[in-house]
């Protein structure tokens, strides 16, 4: 810090030194003094250097409306704060106010606040007790200005508190460590600006930035956080670098912009800019008849008077803005009156105007209309920043209500005060965060041309979720009927499309639908995510469904059918046993094979009864009895026949030839052993298959009809039904082989038709499963199989015993041995 003091003392020496001359504009006397800058002029002539030492003239320079509106707030909060007999009581403060003309005279002012009363800084080791002429300095109104100054000012720790500067260059509290903002940041603006986008659904836009900090830096945020947003047209406002004058070439560039909005597609521009440079650009704007846009201002030109009386500036379209927070100062506008009135006699002085222009107080009192019309925005950030100044310097003298303790108080010790300071002010409160700024303190405004005396009216404000609500019906449109622009590459995709890509950039594409099987998932909208497999949707869905589930439901006709049958069968069975119960002694009865027919009418029954497990929807317990039930049951009743075929072979012809393994028949009851043994391998095939292919519902998806699934009772179906099926037609066929041997045996033992009849219904039913299997899949396969099962059933049950029951009942007298006596002998002697 040493060489840059010698430089800035030298410096302060050549420019200052020996001139007795008040250099303020305007100052009063305190114990101790703030220093205010403000832009009370600008610059409008082309200069071809800076010189400090040259007092400029009020013919170089126009007035900058606004800021003596700031500058009155600045007096009229310093008035209130001296006659308070609760904040710095027994205290005066002062301050000494200096036009910097925008940006052309800032650094001569600063050098003054830090000079001592002699208009000199003095070389230090250690500035510890050095005591400048201001205890803090409140402004400049400009980024650009506020961020040079703050860099010479933060060396010496002078508090500068900013009340327009939105420059996120300030929140380095590393190189800026007293520099303070009563405005949000310029990341806070651009948040308003997304949020006022995404309200009104505008992706599709186009960017005009300032060729200096203030563009660039809002440029680089905008972009950065605005992800959803794509630019249509991203041009740059020329900037002059050492004068105000544009110069034919710059204008040149400003026409040029203003055509490539008009042949742009977006409805929507967004100007990221001071107001220094945005008259031309929007007189060129009306001259080049640009109409029906939607303008997006930011805080910097938001509520600029000057911009607003542009002639016929409303044909350009609806202005929107990000401007601060309105509040009402109570007592200001009185005292701008008293001001005004009184300026012609302050004027008079030449040792308090910095430009020595007798108009200067007069243009402020005719531009009073101007001021107020704009509205008491800035000024409030202007009057807390005094009071924030009061308040820290409250805290630092250690004041109560009846007083303070005066001492000499250096800079660097009021600013850890400033940034505790967390006060309530007009309802608004008054505190920093870690980075230095306020709390968010902007709304969106909208510009009425048809309310000059209120032209920028608020539609939109922060609440306290810090959400952007917005009154839609205060926002005036220049549209056809009041409807809101639209300003987007591509509309939006439908429900269930997705979004194709045309060009680089996002916001153009085109609509694709989503094809069946697939939806539309709203974190991505360019690709359409299959549904998961137990889900299916229909072309352009934006979500899947469960697919529907088929199975052979108890209402369904061919089930209504099957059970009817399946009941028929089983009454007749049940009567079928009651029958051969009664007439069990018969000659009838014992033929048909006797206690033996109870095994089979028993296992008919079971099998009866398991029909209804293949209604309904497939569990694991039905498919358990799918897979065992039946085909034991139709074991037990195939085997019985094969081994009764068998046994009336063997009494006819095997027991003269083989007499002795027929009396080993006999003896040990050959047909039971033989019965136990192929059940016990059945059991053995069907616990096998069980293992093999679990009895578990699986859905089975058809290529036919992908939208639904059909539950299975097990994967391998067909593997299963022919290993179950394998022992079953292994008797199917010993008893066709018994029973054509046997066909020349009495009739009364000939069972050959009978069985015949029964083990065709098998093998029919058998071909027709296995034949739907081949060609289908799914519930079909399952009513061939019940079919099937119902058929075997009935075949045994109607075509085994029904031939019994009708010769009991309708021909008894060949129920009697003597009729079977007659029989035996009559084949007997036929065969001698």
């Amino acid at each position: 810090m040493g060489p840059l003091a010698s430089c800035l003392s030298h410096y302060v020496l050549l420019t200052m030194a020996g001139s007795q001359t008040q250099y303020s504009d305007f100052h009063l006397a305190g114990d101790y003094l703030l220093g205010g800058l403000f832009s009370l002029h600008i610059e409008t002539k082309s200069s071809p250097h800076l010189s400090y030492s040259a007092v400029p003239t009020c013919q170089a320079y126009t007035l900058k409306k606004a800021s003596y509106s700031h500058l009155r707030a600045m007096r009229f909060a310093v008035e209130q704060i001296n006659n308070s007999s609760t904040l710095l009581p027994g205290v005066s403060l002062g301050y000494e106010m200096v036009d910097v003309c925008y940006l052309t005279n800032f650094i001569h002012p600063i050098l003054y606040f830090l000079a001592n009363k002699h208009s000199v800084v003095q070389l230090h080791n250690n500035y510890t007790h050095y005591q400048p002429r201001v205890l803090a300095v409140i402004g400049p109104d400009s980024s650009q200005a506020v961020v040079i100054a703050a860099q010479v000012l933060s060396l010496f720790l002078v508090p500068q508190i900013s009340y327009t500067a939105t420059t996120n260059e300030l929140s380095d509290r590393k190189r800026f460590p007293t520099a303070f903002q009563t405005i949000s940041s310029m990341e806070q603006q651009i948040v308003a600006m997304q949020l006022l986008l995404k309200e009104f659904r505008w992706n599709w836009i186009n960017i005009l930035y300032s060729d200096d900090d203030y563009g660039r830096q809002n440029l680089k945020l905008l972009r950065a956080r605005a992800t959803e947003i794509c630019v249509a047209l991203q041009e740059v406002i020329p900037v002059p670098q050492s004068s105000q004058m544009l110069s034919l070439e710059l204008q040149g560039k400003i026409k040029s912009v203003v055509r490539k909005v008009i042949h742009s597609t977006a409805k929507v521009v967004i100007v990221l800019s001071l107001e220094l440079i945005l008259p031309f650009f929007f007189q060129e704007a009306v001259r080049q008849n640009v109409t029906d846009l939607v303008w997006i201002a930011t805080e910097a030109w938001a509520t600029e008077p000057a911009l607003y009386n542009i002639t016929d500036l409303w044909r350009l379209g609806t202005i929107l803005g990000v401007a601060v927070k309105e509040f009402s100062i109570p007592g200001l506008d009185d005292f701008r009156v008293s001001l005004a009135e009184g300026a012609n006699e302050q004027a008079s002085d030449q040792t308090t105007c910095n430009q020595e222009c007798d108009q200067c107080l007069r243009a402020a009192r005719d531009a009073e209309h101007s001021m107020r019309a704009q509205g008491e925005r800035t000024d409030f950030r202007v009057y807390s920043s005094v009071y924030i100044v009061a308040h820290a310097l409250h805290r630092l003298l250690g004041c109560n209500t009846t007083g303070c303790h005066k001492r000499m108080v250096y800079p660097w010790q009021l600013v850890p005060e400033v940034k505790r300071v967390n006060f309530s002010l007009l309802n608004e409160r008054i505190n920093f965060r870690e980075r230095g700024t306020i709390p968010n303190s902007f709304e969106i405004i909208q510009w009425k041309w048809d309310q000059p005396n209120n032209p920028f009216q608020k539609i939109a404000s922060y609440s306290r979720n810090k959400k952007l609500l917005f009154n839609i019906q205060n926002i005036s449109w220049h549209t056809p009927n009041n409807t809101v622009p639209i300003s987007v590459c591509s509309q939006q995709c439908e429900y269930g499309q997705r979004r194709k890509p045309v060009t680089v950039s996002s916001c153009c594409f085109e609509c694709i639908d989503c094809e069946e099987g697939t939806f539309l998932n709203n974190n991505d909208l360019y690709n359409c995510q299959p549904c998961p497999a137990d889900q299916w949707s229909n072309a352009r869905s934006q979500k899947c469904y469960p697919k529907l589930l088929k199975y052979l439901e108890w209402q369904e006709g061919i089930a209504v059918v099957l059970l009817l049958f399946s009941v028929l069968g089983l009454v007749a069975t049940v009567v079928i046993s009651v029958i051969f119960a009664i007439h069990l002694h018969t000659p009838v009865v014992k033929s048909a094979g006797g206690r033996m027919c109870f095994l089979m009418l028993a296992s008919l029954i079971i099998g009866f009864i398991n029909v209804p497990v293949y209604m309904g929807i497939p569990t694991e317990f039905k498919c358990m009895c799918r897979q065992i039930v039946y085909t034991l049951c139709f074991t037990v009743c195939i085997s019985c026949l094969t081994v009764r075929s068998f046994q009336i072979i063997s009494i006819f012809k095997m027991a003269a030839r083989l007499p002795k393994a027929y009396s080993y028949w006999m003896k040990y009851n050959g047909q039971y052993i033989f019965i136990t043994v192929i059940l016990a391998l059945k059991v053995t095939i069907v616990v096998t298959n069980v293992i093999i292919h679990p009895s578990i519902p699986v859905p089975l998806v058809l290529e036919d009809d992908p939208s639904t699934v059909e539950l299975q009772c097990n994967k391998s179906f067909k593997l299963s039904l022919l290993m179950n099926n394998s022992l079953d037609t292994f008797l199917s066929i010993l008893c066709f082989y018994f029973s054509y041997i046997g066909k020349e045996l009495p009739k009364n033992y000939n069972e050959a038709k009978y069985i015949t009849l029964c083990m065709t219904c098998y093998a029919v039913s058998e071909i027709a499963i296995f034949l739907a299997m081949s060609v289908y899949r799914g519930m079909l396969v399952t009513i061939c199989d019940v079919i099937g099962v119902v058929i075997n059933l009935l075949g045994i049950s109607i075509g085994y015993f029904g031939p019994k029951c009708y010769l009991i009942f309708f021909h008894p007298e060949r129920n009697t041995a003597a009729y079977f006596q007659s029989v035996i002998q009559s084949y007997t002697m036929r065969q001698d």
